[in-house]
Parts: C-alpha cells; structure tokens; sequence
C-alpha cells in the first residue's frame, strides 16, 4: 500500500459501527464550518445505509480515527455501478501519517469488490489540501484526456409544499 502504514488496519464497518462513524462525520463537518443535522441523526442515517447494498463504510484506529464512505449507484456509462466516496476523514491529531491513504486504498478496493469502474469524488474547490491529496493518488479533475473543467453543481429539493401554498 503505497504511503500508507503497515499498521494502518482498515475495516469494513457494520451498522454497529454507525455511532462512532457518526461522531467523526459530525467532527468533519464541524471543522470545516459546514453544517451537520448531529450524531444522533447521522448515526441513525449510517444504521440504515450500512445494512443495506448502497452504501460501504471503512473505519481506521481502535478506536475509530478515520472514516471513509461510499456510495454506488447504476449508470449507463459503465457495466458496473459508478461509486461515489462521499466522505473521507481523518481526525486531525492523526494526519500526514498514511492513515488516509489507506482509506483511500481501501476504498478503491471495496470500489473495485462491488464491479464499480470509476470512483468520484467531490471537492470544495478552497480545499487545496484534499485536492493535493487525491491528485497525488492519482486522481484527475475532469475527465481524463480533455482539458475543459468540470463542475459540480448542487440543489436541495426539500419538501414541496402542498395544499392551497401549492397552486400559486
């Protein structure tokens, strides 16, 4: 495992893992400013997603200090689902010694386990440092061979209001 450390144990998680994944996520978000809905809905999320066929979660440390997800979905573009790494994490005391890059590495194993083809990743574009990360792993912004960015654009679709508020 290239940059990675020997004892870096990766796991597979279960859904009894869901509340200390939860606390890492919610921890990611928190220091980065993003918002989380906290770890009692994350981990109740994580429950659910874990025990079913759409979801990977791998876990590193005893107790947990990072925590890579997945996420697969079907696409025409390939025989095998296309896997998206949702989130990957680090706790901060335990950077820069190989321990993301194992989960990396796992990641595109477990990828690669469930027929997937291509694995994407999203990146804030102020994140400079997790870009320097998955480009030194490999990782290309855009589409291999083309030289025109790509972008990643977002909507929340929220609830849609019914009843008279609806019709107007």
């Amino acid at each position: 495992m290239s940059g990675s450390q020997p004892h870096a144990v990766v796991r597979r998680a279960d859904p009894a893992d869901a509340a200390a994944l939860a606390r890492l996520l919610d921890a990611f978000n928190r220091e980065f400013g993003e918002p989380s809905p906290g770890v009692a809905v994350l981990a109740r999320r994580l429950s659910t997603m874990l025990a079913g066929p759409a979801a990977v979660a791998l876990v590193v440390g005893d107790p947990a200090v990072g925590v890579a997800l997945l996420s697969f979905r079907a696409t025409v573009w390939w025989d095998g689902p296309t896997a998206l790494l949702e989130e990957l994490y680090v706790v901060p005391q335990r950077r820069n010694g190989g321990l993301g890059g194992a989960l990396l590495e796992a990641a595109e194993a477990a990828a690669r386990d469930r027929g997937a083809e291509l694995l994407e990743i999203n990146v804030d574009g102020e994140d400079a440092d997790a870009q320097r990360f998955y480009e030194r792993h490999g990782y290309v912004s855009g589409n291999p061979g083309q030289s025109e960015p790509q972008f990643y654009y977002s909507r929340e679709l929220g609830r849609q209001p019914s009843g008279p508020e609806a019709r107007h």
